[in-house]
C-alpha cells in the first residue's frame, strides 16, 4: 500500500497497531478523521493522552481507577468476605454486568503461561496471598476462562492459598471450553458464579 502522504502513513502506522485494527481499516479511520472538525480530533488526542497519563490501577484489587481506590472497593454495601478473582479489568466489567456478584475483586493482571514466559511473579498473587492471610475473606471465587492456561492459574492459587482457612470455588462450567470470559453472555456468565463449585470438586471433574 503505497501513500501519498508521509503523514498519512505515519497515522496509520500507528492507528495499525491497535489490536483488531489492520492497515486498510486503520486507513479508513484515519481519513474518517481528516474529515472531521479538527476540535474533534484534538478532543480524541486529548482523552488518550489525559487517560495514558492519569489513570491508576487501585491499590486494593489492581482494577483500573481514577483514584487511587475504585469505586468498588470503596462501596461498603459490598460483601467483604468474598473475593472474586478474574485475570483482567475486562473480566470485572463483565461479572458486574450480570448484578449477580456483591463482592470484592482480586485483578490477577494474566495468567501463568509458560510458553509466554509468564510467571507466578508476573501475577498479582504476593498482595492476593496477603488479603486471604488476613482470615477477613471466607471464599475466594477462581472466575477465570476455560483455557489451559486459566486452569494452570487456578490450581497454583489453590496451593498457595491452602494453608489458610477459606473456601475456594469455581465458576460452574457452564462456559465453553476455549472460550474468553469477557466474550461470554450475560445470561450464561450470571448462572455460571451463582452455581460455582468447590474447586476440589472441579479437580475431579
Amino acid at each position: 500500500m503505497e501513500f501519498s502522504s508521509q503523514l498519512l502513513e505515519k497515522a496509520v502506522e500507528e492507528i495499525a497497531q491497535l489490536p483488531g485494527i489492520g492497515r486498510r481499516t486503520a486507513l479508513r479511520l484515519a481519513l474518517h478523521l481528516l474529515k472531521q472538525p479538527e476540535s474533534h480530533t484534538q478532543r480524541l488526542a486529548l482523552a488518550l493522552s489525559t487517560f495514558r497519563e492519569r489513570i491508576n490501577f487501585c491499590e486494593q484489587c489492581h482494577n483500573l481507577s481514577d483514584a487511587p481506590r475504585c469505586e468498588i472497593c470503596s462501596n461498603p454495601s459490598r460483601k467483604a468476605a468474598q473475593l472474586c478473582v478474574v485475570e483482567d479489568i475486562r473480566d470485572v466489567m463483565a461479572i458486574e454486568a450480570t448484578g449477580q456478584f456483591k463482592g470484592y475483586y482480586h485483578v490477577l493482571g494474566g495468567l501463568i503461561s509458560p510458553m509466554d514466559g509468564i510467571g507466578p511473579q508476573d501475577l498479582t498473587l504476593d498482595s492476593l496471598t496477603t488479603k486471604v492471610a488476613t482470615g477477613a475473606i471466607t471464599e475466594v471465587i477462581f472466575a477465570l476462562s476455560a483455557t489451559m492456561e486459566a486452569d494452570t492459574t487456578s490450581f497454583y492459587m489453590f496451593k498457595l492459598l491452602s494453608k489458610y482457612s477459606v473456601g475456594m470455588s469455581t465458576i460452574a462450567r457452564g462456559i465453553a471450553v476455549g472460550e474468553e470470559l469477557e466474550y461470554t453472555d450475560e445470561v450464561t456468565l450470571a448462572r455460571s458464579i451463582n452455581t460455582r463449585l468447590p474447586y476440589e470438586k472441579s479437580i475431579r471433574q
